[in-house]
């Protein structure tokens, strides 16, 4: 006589397609999410328009365009705003902060953090958008 906790072969069976059942849902629900083969970080990009290029072709190829431009821009003087730094400093400043460095949240820093890349841009250039950085500066003459 069995024991009340053994398993019949019938059981066994039962039991097995029962999980293979799960096993197959979990990964049907799994294949629906996006997937990529590059990670991301948990920052959020600006909610208003669209960036000047793909988010993937951004990921992979964004310092390989600021590059060129910087190249067009002080090599040839060719200036203009689609791949500029500071266009990119505009769209993505964080709301809280302005900037897009000072802290894991911030856009830039967030991403280069995450990627363990160094970010050097912001040594010479301002991270924040023209308009915040030159408010955040007192006139010359002192407060009026």
């Amino acid at each position: 006589m069995r024991g009340a906790g053994t398993f019949t072969g019938r059981a066994w069976r039962v039991a097995a397609k029962a999980a293979l059942v799960v096993a197959l849902a979990g990964s049907a629900l799994a294949a629906d999410a996006p997937s990529t083969r590059v990670p991301v970080p948990g920052v959020t990009a600006p909610a208003e328009g669209k960036c000047v290029e793909d988010t993937e072709f951004m990921r992979r190829n964004h310092m390989r365009l600021l590059v060129h431009q910087r190249d067009r821009t002080v090599h040839e003087g060719i200036r203009t705003e689609k791949h500029s730094l500071a266009n990119c400093v505009s769209c993505h400043a964080g709301s809280k902060t302005g900037r897009v460095t000072g802290s894991k949240d911030a856009f830039c820093e967030g991403c280069h953090r995450y990627a363990a890349v160094k970010l050097d841009c912001f040594e010479c250039h301002a991270d924040r958008p023209a308009a915040t950085a030159s408010a955040a500066v007192p006139p010359a003459g002192g407060p009026k």
